[in-house]
C-alpha cells in the first residue's frame, strides 16, 4: 500500500492538537471520511492555515500514518467566503455538515454525497445577505435531499396508514394533516382517528395467539396494527412545501411565508434527529437566528 494518497475534499470539521496542530475531518469524493492532521496549521504563517478552515475544497497529498493521516500538500480550489458573512447562512452550513458526519462513510467513495454538500452549499452562498426566508428554504431542500440520499426520505406524498396520495386544500384555512416520525411521513388525521377507535375499543385481542384449524399445534400470532404518535400537525401549504421539496423551484414561491418554512424545518430536523440517532447542536443557532429577527416565536 502507498505511504501517500491524493484526494479531493471539504473540510467539515477542526479541533485544535498540540500546541499548533489541527485535527481536520474532511468528506472526500475517493475515500469518504477521513481524520488527518493539519501540521502547524495554527500558527500564523502556515500555508495550511486558511486550508483547514470550514467548508474549504482541497487538493491533497496526504500521507498515512500509525493512528492518523497527515496532510503535506494542499491546494485549495473552492471556499464559501459568503457562509461566514451572514449568521444564518453560517447556522445552516454547520447544520448540514452535521447531518453530512453523520451519513458518511470511511474508506468507501462518497462522490454523490460530496457534490450534495457542495451544491446546497453554493446554493446558501449565493442568497442575499439577510434573507431568512431564502436561508430556512434552502436548508429545507438540502435536508430533505440527504435524507433522499440516504434511502430515508418522509412520505409526503401518500398516507403511511391507508397508502392513498393526500392533496393539500390550499382552499380550506382549517385543513391539516398529521405527521409522524415512528410512522415515516404524512398520516391522514380521518384514518388516524378510525385506527385510534379500533385500538380503544378492541385492546384485548391484539397479539394473542390463534389455533390454527387444520393443526392445532400450529399457532399464528396476530398483531394489531400499532396507533403511531401525531408529532406534528401541518397546514396545507406546509404539506404542499414537503411535497416540493425535491424540487427547486419551491423556492421561489412567493406566498411562503417564514412561518410555513419554520414549521417544515422543525419537522425534518425532528424526523432526520430521529433517524440519525443524535441531535443536530447546530439547529440551536437556527432558532437564536430567527428569534433575534424576529421572523418568529420559536
Amino acid at each position: 500500500m502507498s505511504k501517500t494518497y491524493k484526494a479531493t475534499g471539504i473540510n467539515l470539521k477542526a479541533q485544535a492538537l498540540g500546541e499548533s496542530d489541527r485535527i481536520v475531518t474532511i468528506l472526500t469524493q475517493e475515500f469518504g471520511l477521513i481524520r488527518a492532521i493539519a501540521p502547524g496549521s495554527r500558527k500564523h504563517k502556515s500555508s495550511l492555515g486558511g486550508r483547514s478552515g470550514m467548508f474549504v475544497v482541497n487538493e491533497l497529498l496526504i500521507a498515512r500514518g500509525r493512528s492518523l493521516d497527515k496532510i503535506t500538500q494542499a491546494q485549495t480550489v473552492k471556499t464559501y467566503p459568503g457562509l461566514a458573512k451572514d449568521l444564518g447562512k453560517l447556522a445552516a452550513s454547520q447544520y448540514l455538515a452535521e447531518i453530512v458526519l453523520s451519513q458518511a462513510l470511511s474508506e468507501q467513495p462518497q462522490q454523490e454525497l460530496y457534490e450534495l454538500l457542495n451544491e446546497h452549499l453554493h446554493r446558501l452562498e449565493d442568497l442575499p445577505t439577510g434573507e431568512s426566508y431564502g436561508v430556512l428554504a434552502c436548508l429545507a431542500h438540502a435536508v430533505f435531499h440527504l435524507l433522499a440520499l440516504e434511502g430515508i426520505p418522509p412520505q409526503v406524498q401518500i398516507c403511511c396508514l391507508t397508502q392513498r396520495p393526500i392533496t393539500p386544500d390550499l382552499e380550506d384555512p382549517n385543513w391539516r394533516v398529521g405527521f409522524s416520525i415512528a410512522a415515516g411521513g404524512i398520516v391522514g388525521l380521518e384514518a388516524w382517528e378510525n385506527l385510534r377507535k379500533e385500538v380503544v375499543k378492541k385492546p384485548e385481542k391484539s397479539d394473542k395467539p390463534v389455533s390454527h384449524p387444520i393443526n392445532p399445534t400450529y399457532q399464528t400470532v396476530v398483531h394489531r396494527q400499532e396507533l403511531p404518535t401525531i408529532t406534528s400537525r401541518l397546514t396545507a401549504q406546509e404539506l404542499l412545501i414537503l411535497q416540493q421539496l425535491s424540487q427547486p423551484e419551491i423556492m421561489q414561491i412567493s406566498n411562503v411565508n417564514n412561518a410555513n418554512w419554520l414549521s417544515v424545518e422543525q419537522v425534518l430536523r425532528q424526523y432526520a434527529q430521529y433517524h440519525l440517532g443524535r441531535s443536530i447542536r447546530s439547529a440551536t443557532l437556527i432558532d437564536s437566528y430567527f428569534a433575534a429577527n424576529h421572523d418568529a416565536t420559536v
